[in-house]
């Protein structure tokens, strides 16, 4: 602004001095004088003009590999930036797009039960195992863009056993890719089976302190993953419609209705082994189709149907199938979520197909330690090649009344579709087959995104051993931001 008024005030001048008659030359000359003094003055401010720009900061447009912190950090305020939230993620940045966020999630539960087996009373892993407290699930996750063409995700969880002793899993650890054409994506590492609806979702996660019995009893206590690859499908239809394909390996504990050894004790009344893998169809294959419809603006609608099929570690197979329900209700005049309901069930049938065991493991005739014996003989039992039953569901209703507030129940129920020939034959019932069924009211609070506290009570009712009463206070907190799971 200073400079064009000196440019306007120099033109005035000049056209002034232009004017005068020739007889005020002293006048002309005192001009000239001062308009080359502007010329002069102008002239310098054009330099300085120069001279700042050139010394102009750049804009960096990646952010730097590492990261330093100054001795003396300024404020947030005084660099004008937006202060940190605990919603922002923490992030560590690389070269490119890619990037790592880390999370840390503890979840703990203290209570009781009147079960004097609480172990055998609860099927999942990480749900409450002893009185007083429990460490359920300590889980640090690592999330982040590997590239333009994957994303990857890794979860490490320690525990900490009735015995005090902490162990460390690898849960998962993944890659998706990013680009594939005709709407394809391939999923490769070790990961949860896209297998029916809650199987893929963190303890941390679960509407209630503890797993449900059927996912307890056919897929684990650890739940359904392994080490594999899956593609996924996002069909061309004017609704949300997805088809999976997984190829998985079938052994060990977390394939557990598969190639499982079961630590050693027998399983549906035979020793079972985990075998190696000799042959593709050595492998696990789960398919898995899930659709999701808009009822109305408040109402959503999500089904799916799943499969699972495999060799089990009694010289047999399995096949294990699911169908999954989950719809939701939010107010359209809705604030943060809040009030909704939601219902969800599942339902699961097993077929197992065991394979003939002779309990006379060392030949002799005779009976020995740790062999079963067929009391009708006194000898040891020799079980025959049958398909064993069971089936299956839980169903849940969810009722969030008040924002950060939810209320919710649920009811579970297992048991054989019929019995096998060896139970007739063995003196003890098989407890993995046994019925039984349990009802869990809850209520849960949410004081922020990033913690939870939760009530939960349950009546389970066992055949053969009988009813017993638990009561559970469950506690969580999130650090950083943790990748959101699927509606």
């Amino acid at each position: 602004m200073k400079l064009k008024k000196l440019m306007i005030l120099s033109s005035v001048l000049y056209a002034s001095a232009m004017t005068l008659p020739a007889q005020e030359t002293n006048e002309l000359e005192q001009l000239r004088k001062e308009m080359r003094e502007m010329r002069k003055q102008m002239q310098q401010l054009e330099q300085k003009i120069e001279t700042l720009e050139q010394k102009k900061p750049e804009v960096v447009s990646q952010p730097p590999s590492i990261i330093t912190t100054p001795a003396t950090e300024p404020s947030a305020a005084a660099l004008g930036a937006k202060p940190w939230s605990p919603a922002d993620p923490i992030r560590l940045a690389g070269g490119g797009q890619n990037y790592l966020n880390l999370s840390f999630d503890g979840l703990f539960a203290v209570g009781s039960s009147t079960a004097k087996d609480i172990e055998g009373l609860e099927t999942g892993g990480h749900d409450p195992h002893q009185r007083g407290f429990t460490v359920e699930n300590i889980e640090t996750t690592f999330e982040g863009k590997v590239d333009p063409y994957f994303r990857a995700q890794a979860a490490v969880v320690l525990q900490i056993d009735t015995h005090g002793d902490t162990f460390i899993e690898l849960e998962e650890a993944y890659a998706d890719t990013l680009a594939l054409p005709l709407n394809l994506q391939v999923r490769a590492g070790q990961f949860f089976t896209e297998f029916g609806r809650q199987n893929q979702t963190h303890p941390h996660a679960w509407d209630f302190v503890d797993q449900p019995l059927v996912m307890g009893r056919f897929l684990g206590d650890d739940g359904l993953r392994s080490a594999g690859a899956r593609v996924s499908w996002l069909m061309p239809t004017p609704f949300y419609s997805e088809l999976y394909f997984t190829v998985q390996n079938s052994q060990g504990p977390t394939a557990h209705s598969f190639r499982n050894d079961n630590g050693g004790a027998p399983f549906f009344g035979r020793q079972s082994v985990q075998g190696r893998v000799l042959a593709f169809n050595d492998m696990l294959f789960v398919p898995r189709y899930a659709a999701s419809f808009n009822l109305s603006d408040s109402q959503t609608l999500v089904a799916g149907a799943s499969g699972a099929f495999g060799p089990n570690g009694t010289d047999g197979d399995t096949q294990i199938y699911a169908v999954d329900l989950f719809w939701k209700w939010k107010s359209p005049n809705q604030h943060a979520g809040f009030p909704f309901v939601s219902w969800t069930t599942e339902a699961m049938l097993r077929r197992f197909a065991a394979g003939a065991f002779n309990w006379d493991l060392n030949g002799n005739g005779t009976l020995d330690p740790d062999e079963m014996v067929n009391p009708a003989t006194g000898l040891p039992a020799i079980l025959p090649r049958e398909t064993l039953t069971d089936y299956g569901f839980y169903s849940q209703v969810l009722y969030g009344f008040r924002k950060g507030w939810i209320a919710g129940l649920r009811g579970d129920y297992v048991a054989p579709s019929e019995r096998g020939r060896y139970e007739a034959i063995l003196a003890t019932r098989d407890m993995d087959r046994a019925s039984r069924w349990r009802i869990s009211p809850n209520l849960t609070w949410y004081p922020s995104e990033f913690s939870k506290i939760r009530l939960q009570y349950n009546y389970d009712q066992r055949t053969g051993i009988g009813n017993d009463h638990s009561l559970w206070l469950q506690f969580e907190f999130l650090l950083g931001t943790h990748a959101a799971h699927k509606f």
